[in-house]
């Protein structure tokens, strides 16, 4: 794998002008950023099980 094909890690998100979105349409970015922090919350989840599996491998 290249690494060039990789997003930078600490790349921060540009933020939106929230003052030019409709009401319905700050609903609709509110609804999909909880989608995103819940799809990194489940990442999370995955990543600590995964390194749990390894700390228990490597300590026995």
């Amino acid at each position: 794998m290249d690494t060039d094909d990789l997003d930078p890690i600490k790349k921060k998100p540009v933020k939106k002008d929230l003052t030019r979105m409709s009401i319905g349409d700050l609903k609709d970015y509110i609804a999909d950023l909880k989608t995103e922090i819940a799809r990194a919350e489940a990442a999370i989840v995955t990543k600590d099980k995964a390194k749990s599996g390894a700390e228990s491998f490597f300590k026995s």
